[in-house]
């Protein structure tokens, strides 16, 4: 009798923790882990962060976040993709293409959703925008009105010949140059690019090419954008305008134009597709949402930077801004 009762206990000892996962607690206690891998930490990716934090904390599902950044590396946003497979996320999100990409990698049998990711086809994450069941991807994208940008920037300074700086190693960085390029041709001034590889060539690319500009234009380029305030230095001392196509990276920056997303809005409308997830949707079909309301969308002029250029603002364009910046005081209106 003594033997069986060992022997039961030792049966039960090896049933037990199928059960409890082998850590003591339930495999399901209802709580849905998310690993959020980030590609770098700046303004913008900051913001998409917390907007998907902070709406998701919102809807009282119960969730957690592991909170992961790459810094820029390719190899780091790997490895994170791996420690994320190792404890177990139920979801995983990546801020950026890079890491966006290394969780596509790793992941096919748990959602993976993106962030601020300029073309999700181009870059290898999903088949179209419109979204298939053959993939357990989906995101939001964070494509810029690029030609509207560009014909926004000539008309109010008249630039001939407009600069770029871009990462070649970055697929939405070459997509939006090459975007920037067109639309340059399509309006008849002349464009001139210089790649980098990292935020650390940025202030040197700027100098290579600022004598031989009129503008210059900065798109949502993460190794770039980061480096923004290098580069808005080389433009003030050079007395060319800088257009940002990130406006939560210019306080306190001379840059006299930002038009683009409101970051904290694109990282909301994140979360609310990672609700949905939990909810019991599969992520292939729910596809690429893109922004399209005007209130996800800000424009900037920064006044006292247009006077010391000598640059005018036409009325109807400031009737259009979101903020002006004017004898140093930011208003919102």
């Amino acid at each position: 009798m003594k033997r069986c009762i060992i022997t039961l206990i030792a049966v039960l000892a090896m049933v037990f923790p199928l059960f409890a996962g082998g850590t003591g607690e339930s495999v399901d206690d209802g709580v849905t882990m998310i690993g959020i891998s980030k590609l770098m930490s700046h303004t913008a990716l900051d913001a998409a962060e917390q907007g998907c934090i902070d709406y998701l904390e919102s809807t009282g599902l119960p969730v957690e976040f592991q909170l992961q950044n790459a810094n820029g590396d390719v190899s780091t946003a790997a490895s994170i993709a791996q420690q994320f497979r190792t404890s177990g996320c139920d979801i995983v999100l990546g801020i950026a293409t890079g890491t966006a990409q290394a969780l596509a990698n790793v992941f096919d049998d748990i959602p993976v959703v993106f962030a601020a990711v300029t073309d999700p086809v181009d870059a290898g994450l999903v088949p179209s925008m419109e979204g298939s069941s053959d993939v357990n991807v989906c995101g939001v994208s964070d494509m810029n009105p690029v030609e509207e940008q560009i014909r926004l920037l000539v008309e109010v300074t008249g630039a001939e010949v407009v600069g770029n700086i871009y990462a070649s190693g970055e697929a939405n960085g070459v997509t939006l140059m090459e975007q920037a390029k067109a639309a340059c041709q399509k309006l008849g001034v002349g464009f001139v690019e210089v790649a980098i590889s990292n935020s650390s060539e940025v202030r040197q690319a700027a100098q290579s090419i600022v004598d031989r500009v009129d503008a210059m234009y900065i798109a949502t380029d993460n190794a770039v954008i980061s480096a923004l305030p290098s580069i808005d230095e080389v433009c003030s001392d050079a007395g060319i305008p800088l257009f940002s196509s990130d406006p939560s990276g210019i306080e306190g920056l001379d840059c006299m134009i930002s038009w683009g997303f409101d970051y904290y809005s694109l990282g909301t409308a994140t979360g609310k597709l990672i609700e949905r997830i939990i909810n019991g949707e599969e992520p292939g079909p729910l596809g690429t949402v893109i922004l399209e309301d005007p209130a996800d969308f800000e424009l900037w002029f920064n006044l006292d930077t247009a006077d010391k250029l000598g640059i005018e603002i036409p009325q109807e364009y400031l009737d259009m801004a979101s903020v002006i910046i004017e004898d140093g005081v930011q208003t919102r209106v």
